[in-house]
């Protein structure tokens, strides 16, 4: 079925590679306009996951242009209100219209027990994972609700966004705490029939799991360690036999709760996760 969003606006943040990337050619191909941002840098200088780039939120860009839509880009940090407002007032006064928000920006680090957690390592996480979503989602819904035509409201959260892991407690405070705004836009929003959801993707081939870093932090037995190595722990978390699902599997579930077909479903937490809850 072609067009699911035809004609709508779409506004993905973490859009320059990963998920966020996929999220926006996946609604580009079914007919969606984009507002795209990303940081575009690093958020430390000590940051074990590779940043993302300019080059990479412009390759963004070209993908959704191939597919014949029109995209808005902006370097934005969500931890930066002002910034965000910013990006998506002018995305709206260039695309006409607004109706689709996917707070998907995050990043990752662990390794420590919550009791050695770096006061700054907490900071960032919850700044940026947690936050980041309040303020992204605050600044797309007043377009929502000047449009009167409902809309969709999309948050990333995580399988540690519903049960724990152990030595990444503030990356798993952060994605609980994404289901307790997820469900309080829900009923705050409801009534001018906007819906608020949440996905939960469990290990996803992207950048932020695909570093040596995580390798590293799965597998500290090996000096170095790559896919192959850490694939058999991943598979281990699931049901499924598989290690680890790719960014479009969630950028169908996220494409799902963007459209009509899920018109009345809203509050609900959707796992991506080869069955790594009935774990």
């Amino acid at each position: 079925m072609a067009g699911r969003v035809e004609g709508k606006v779409a506004f993905i943040t973490g859009a320059a590679r990963g998920q966020g990337r996929s999220h926006a050619v996946r609604l580009a191909q079914e007919g969606a306009d984009i507002i795209a941002i990303d940081i575009c840098k690093p958020i430390a200088d000590d940051m074990l996951i590779p940043a993302s780039t300019p080059e990479d939120l412009a390759e963004t860009a070209d993908l959704v242009k191939g597919l014949n839509r029109r995209v808005v880009t902006a370097e934005v940090d969500v931890r930066d209100c002002d910034a965000l407002k910013a990006a998506v007032d002018s995305g709206v006064e260039q695309l006409g219209r607004l109706d689709i928000i996917v707070a998907n920006a995050g990043i990752g680090n662990g390794g420590d027990t919550l009791d050695k957690t770096t006061e700054k390592d907490w900071q960032d996480m919850i700044d940026i994972n947690l936050s980041g979503v309040w303020k992204s989602v605050k600044a797309g819904v007043p377009h929502l609700l000047e449009g009167g035509r409902g809309g969709s409201i999309v948050l990333t959260s995580s399988v540690g966004g519903l049960k724990a892991y152990p030595h990444c407690g503030n990356y798993v405070a952060a994605k609980h705490g994404v289901v307790g705004l997820m469900r309080s836009f829900a009923v705050e929003l409801g009534q001018h029939m906007i819906r608020v959801n949440s996905v939960h993707p469990t290990h996803v081939n992207t950048p932020m799991v695909m570093n040596d870093g995580t390798f590293k932090m799965f597998r500290p037995d090996l000096e170095n360690p790559g896919p192959d190595d850490m694939a058999p722990i991943c598979q281990l978390f699931h049901t499924l036999p598989i290690p680890w699902v790719e960014p479009e599997d969630i950028s169908n579930a996220v494409l799902f709760l963007a459209s009509d077909e899920s018109r009345y479903i809203t509050g609900l937490t959707l796992p991506v996760d080869a069955g790594s809850c009935l774990k």
